[in-house]
């Protein structure tokens, strides 16, 4: 029933795609981040849909007269010159067959968000794409959330398998990203059933984070309610709220949850810890020693025998940083740095550009939002190799999307 159920979807929206291309972005979004397909267990578990979307997309994208433009920014140019970068990187990687195909994944994913850039060409259809997002990825995180509170948080929660938040440390911080854009939508909406729906799947996001064990996931939270905090108008109220809500969570959580998180303070004795640590060190001699690093998906026995302080401790990077530095180099490094910090720099602008200002209020919301998304990102993504997961770069082309909508405003 489910294998018929998101065929049925995905190919009863192709004439719409074919009218309106931005559908394509919406339709491909909800497949990338829910995989719908993979809660099935027949034939359209390995079905091509985000391909057979894509395709469609880009047929609609040329024969359609809508109006299209990518927007020049200092973040795209980067942003472009980033994507050359990798593209050089696997030429000379250590296996070149293995980064190729790895790069294509990239590059597609990238294509279809550089389209999002192209396509989304109002607030309207930028606050569409948030929902797209929040419901594929709230679907795990409000039933991760009731998953945890009847195992009493006993068992960890993870997310659909063969894709990027198969992980439950991956998961945990995809929804942490999420629960800001939560809240945005919370604020914008004045319907009593849509700011209920909201709450509820906000505190069982929560709960499925905590549910998740992920240390990582932890040290982010951590960092969001402080800065979230930090930026609060009302730092009494916010501050009461944060603590409640932490004292609500922490409580539930058992025994077991709380031995797993006090490794933290002992990474020394814990090998999980320590294979990180050995992983980041092969980053650093790997960039140390070589230009363009040793590419894509060359995190193996053989690059570790050469460049690892314990060669027989193999792990993958663990790290959005290391994974980007031993992937491409110093110089990848540096353009992966540098598109963060210009988008940081772009929400700030907007922040102050729209605050306390008539009509301008969405923008406001979405940037402060987005900003906590990224704290989640930049602090969880320290402990987890989600480089080239999908939802940070659309975060990215939203930030350019308000810059470019605001201009024009």
């Amino acid at each position: 029933m489910r294998d018929i159920l998101v065929t049925l979807i995905v190919f009863g929206s192709i004439p719409f795609i074919l009218r309106k291309p931005y559908i394509g972005v919406l339709v491909w979004s909800w497949l990338s981040y829910m995989n719908p397909h993979r809660l099935s267990w027949g034939f359209a578990y390995n079905m091509p849909f985000a391909q057979i979307t894509a395709i469609t997309l880009l047929i609609s994208i040329v024969f359609t007269k809508e109006k299209k433009s990518f927007p020049l920014t200092a973040v795209t140019v980067i942003w472009i010159i980033y994507l050359i970068w990798m593209g050089v990187t696997t030429i000379f990687s250590y296996f070149p067959e293995d980064a190729f195909i790895q790069y294509k994944k990239i590059i597609k994913i990238q294509l279809i968000t550089f389209i999002t850039m192209m396509l989304m060409t109002d607030l309207e259809k930028i606050r569409k794409l948030v929902w797209i997002i929040i419901l594929s990825i709230g679907y795990y995180s409000v039933k991760g959330g009731v998953f945890t509170l009847l195992s009493g948080g006993g068992y960890r929660v993870w997310g659909p398998p063969d894709t990027f938040i198969e992980d439950n440390n991956e998961l945990a911080v995809a929804i942490l990203m999420v629960i800001p854009l939560m809240i945005y939508l919370y604020k914008i909406y004045d319907k009593k059933i849509i700011k209920i729906g909201i709450i509820i799947t906000i505190s069982l996001s929560f709960f499925t984070v905590l549910g998740s064990q992920s240390r990582g996931a932890l040290v982010a939270m951590v960092a969001v309610g402080v800065f979230f905090w930090l930026e609060s108008r009302r730092k009494v109220m916010s501050g009461l709220i944060i603590v409640f809500m932490a004292i609500v969570l922490l409580a539930f959580m058992p025994e077991s949850w709380y031995s797993r998180m006090e490794t933290i303070e002992k990474y020394d004795k814990d090998a999980s810890a320590m294979g990180r640590l050995n992983a980041w060190q092969y980053a650093i001699n790997v960039a140390n020693d070589n230009f363009f690093g040793v590419g894509l998906d060359a995190w193996s026995y053989e690059t570790f025998s050469i460049y690892a302080p314990e060669p027989n401790d193999v792990h993958a990077a663990h790290s959005i940083y290391f994974s980007v530095l031993a992937d491409h180099g110093w110089i990848g490094l540096f353009l992966f740095l540098m598109i963060l910090y210009l988008s940081w720099l772009s929400l700030v602008k907007i922040i102050k550009d729209t605050d306390s200002k008539e009509g301008l209020s969405e923008f406001n919301i979405l940037s402060r939002m987005l900003q906590v998304g990224f704290i989640s990102y930049l602090v969880g993504g320290a402990f987890l190799s989600l480089s080239y997961f999908d939802l940070p770069w659309h975060y990215i082309s939203i930030v350019v999307l308000l810059r470019s909508q605001l201009a024009k405003q």
